[in-house]
């Protein structure tokens, strides 16, 4: 005796949920694969993306974005060092600000540096940062920050029309634990397909 078939609605909803599993682990895997790319050279610009900052000091993970952007800096890979990240609740300075000061002392003149200060999420900070560049003609930039962040900056970079290279820090502190990385990653694999259809999220 033949069993009897679910539903058509049933039938559709299973098929539609294994089509957005299978999607979901490719972007998981493109999340972790773009994470492992350095695909640095000269460009025009090199951007820091902003993380926390504390009574004007760069956090742990701000400083590894920091000393990598300026590490790069050094080697001559662009003449133009831009931080980025807006003021959060409660702050009295920016991290673009805090950013700036560290580069400073760290010798990278003020004249190279600079800020973007208004973005308060990734996707603001990228569209800001990218109507910059295009204004000063210069449409390639060497992004830097945790490697879970590059492929969703890698899709918003495109759709403000720059020739995004990536340069992931590898001595975040994020980078030293597995169970941190694993919620970073997984994260971005929701928010970068919604960076591909146009929500850039935080």
């Amino acid at each position: 005796m033949q069993r009897p078939q679910p539903p058509a609605w049933k039938r559709v909803v299973r098929i539609g949920a294994a089509v957005l599993f299978a999607g979901w682990l490719v972007s998981l895997g493109a999340v972790i694969v773009w994470g492992w790319r350095d695909t640095a050279r000269p460009a025009g610009a090199i951007v820091v993306l902003g993380a926390a900052q504390y009574a004007g000091r760069p956090s742990p993970v701000l400083r590894a974005r920091l000393d990598h952007a300026i590490d790069l800096w050094n080697r001559g890979l662009a003449t133009q060092l831009v931080v980025t990240g807006g003021t959060g609740a409660g702050d009295t300075t920016s991290e673009a600000a805090v950013g700036r000061r560290y580069a400073m002392q760290h010798g990278v003149p003020e004249a190279a540096i600079v800020l973007e200060a208004e973005g308060r999420t990734t996707a603001e900070s990228m569209r800001a940062m990218a109507a910059m560049m295009r204004a000063e003609g210069r449409d390639s930039v060497i992004l830097v920050s945790d490697p879970f962040h590059m492929l969703r900056l890698t899709i918003l970079a495109r759709a403000s029309g720059l020739t995004p290279l990536l340069s992931p820090t590898r001595n975040s502190p994020i980078s030293a634990s597995w169970r941190e990385q694993w919620a970073y990653w997984l994260s971005e694999s929701v928010k970068a397909p919604l960076a591909l259809v146009g929500s850039g999220g935080n």
